[in-house]
């Protein structure tokens, strides 16, 4: 299968862009929405982006095939990792969900259509309407194509045009999900363009960041202040910066079966896109107190994760991401053969997956691609402690513990700061209704009117 030259980055690799191709495209996409894609019912967008999840659901589905050939040259993630990563957001883009997300942030599933006001509102509130940017750019992160393909979703129920900007060499699955959609709706394509060049092209990004009437980023929290400080005042700006994620295990799951089914499900967040995203796992704390103790859950991970490699293997890392998966490695090999409170678990003869416990309650961020620590603590109290360095960061804590104590520990996180508590195993999952950085995801996009009737 070829695909045609719709997009910016489906030109040959030789060929050269310019601040001149960036602008006409801008201009292009402002029409094409003006004419294509403003006028558009929520309820038509919502059909079309069902209908599509639904194809790439198909493993006949051309496009699918077609990610999971050329995917793992292009992303380092084996056709496995990707299956799973797909699978995992295109199960969550429904006709349903994608009503809830309306629901959720505008009150209304109709607000972006007219001026609307629901039952509560009618006796207390203005009836109000809610409009998209007319020309949105993506700055996408490269690590991983899930948060790309969810911004274009956003895009589309708000009626933006959209300017995806991508890392270089990572433009492969947004541009297969912006072909998909052409093919299923032309029109609505045409408000799209996916382009990719290295970052810090300032010419090339100039001309992109005075077009936008909204920029995303994802990105390093120094990549994000620069980008703030070279934007016009008249640009709205969302940027998404560092964050990391831990689990938590509480101690009454840990029973002799329950506690191999909860390493299960650690090693499905581990393991999902590498643990290469903010919402994977850097360690997974263990209460103290249960039938399986924490070093016992921590070999038990290990030899979920050894068995998780045959079924569904990491990928080759460059030799530089080796070296630092051997050096960390080296180090707390060292520290384990000094005391009994550290101990190491790793594949043999490659770095496909580390497991390191220790009794020591800080977090360490862990060097990702599957090398995960597990430490010990005695309650969540001692856990947060442990992680109070970087209150603030913490995207997602992946949580197993029974039904009694669970609102509790959420209740308690929440406080503390974290923005996402979902069940372990589910990390890498976030539903579609997701609140990234605690923020609405349409609701940031938006500027309303009231009709004060």
């Amino acid at each position: 299968m070829n695909l045609p030259n719709f997009f910016l980055a489906d030109l040959p690799p030789e060929a050269t862009l310019s601040p001149g191709m960036i602008s006409d495209a801008c201009q292009a996409l402002r029409k094409n929405r003006e004419s294509y894609l403003a006028g558009r019912s929520t309820a038509h967008i919502v059909k079309v982006l069902g209908n599509l999840a639904e194809a790439w659901l198909d493993a006949e589905y051309p496009f699918r095939r077609l990610a999971l050939e050329r995917g793992p040259a292009a992303t380092g993630f084996s056709q496995a990792t990707l299956a799973r990563g797909l699978d995992a957001f295109f199960q969550s883009l429904t006709q349903d969900h994608l009503h809830a997300l309306l629901i959720q942030d505008l009150g209304h599933a109709h607000r972006l259509d007219a001026l609307t006001a629901g039952v509560a509102e009618q006796k207390v509130s203005p009836a109000a309407m809610a409009r998209g940017p007319e020309l949105l750019v993506h700055i996408a992160a490269g690590n991983l194509p899930n948060p790309a393909l969810a911004s274009i979703v956003l895009g589309l129920l708000v009626r933006s045009a959209q300017f995806v900007k991508c890392a270089r060499g990572t433009s492969l699955l947004p541009r297969l999900f912006a072909h998909s959609l052409y093919e299923a709706e032309p029109k609505l394509a045409a408000c799209l363009e996916i382009a990719e060049w290295p970052g810090g092209d300032r010419v090339l990004e100039e001309a992109l960041f005075t077009a936008a009437d909204c920029l995303t980023a994802t990105g390093s929290d120094a990549t994000l202040e620069d980008i703030r400080q070279r934007l016009p005042p008249k640009t709205r700006f969302l940027g998404y910066g560092h964050r990391l994620s831990f689990g938590y295990v509480a101690h009454e799951v840990l029973s002799s079966f329950g506690a191999k089914k909860i390493a299960a499900r650690a090693a499905d967040d581990i393991v999902a896109w590498n643990q290469l995203g903010c919402l994977s796992p850097h360690a997974i704390y263990v209460e103290h107190g249960g039938a399986v103790p924490a070093e016992g859950f921590a070999e038990l991970l290990a030899a979920e994760l050894a068995r998780r490699e045959e079924d569904e293997p990491r990928g080759e890392l460059s030799v530089a991401e080796a070296a630092v998966i051997a050096g960390r490695r080296d180090f707390f090999s060292v520290r384990a053969a000094a005391a009994t409170e550290t101990r190491v678990w790793q594949s043999e003869g490659s770095t496909a997956w580390t497991v390191v416990f220790e009794a020591d309650a800080r977090l360490h961020f862990s060097c990702l691609n599957r090398f995960i620590h597990v430490k010990a603590v005695a309650d969540l109290e001692m856990a947060l402690q442990g992680a109070d360095h970087y209150r603030g960061q913490i995207s997602t804590v992946g949580l197993a513990a029974n039904e009694d104590t669970a609102p509790t520990l959420a209740a308690q996180l929440a406080r503390w700061g974290v923005t996402r508590v979902c069940p372990l195993g589910r990390m890498q999952q976030p539903p579609l209704t997701w609140r990234h950085d605690g923020r609405p995801a349409l609701g940031d996009l938006l500027t309303w009117t009231e009709w004060e009737r």
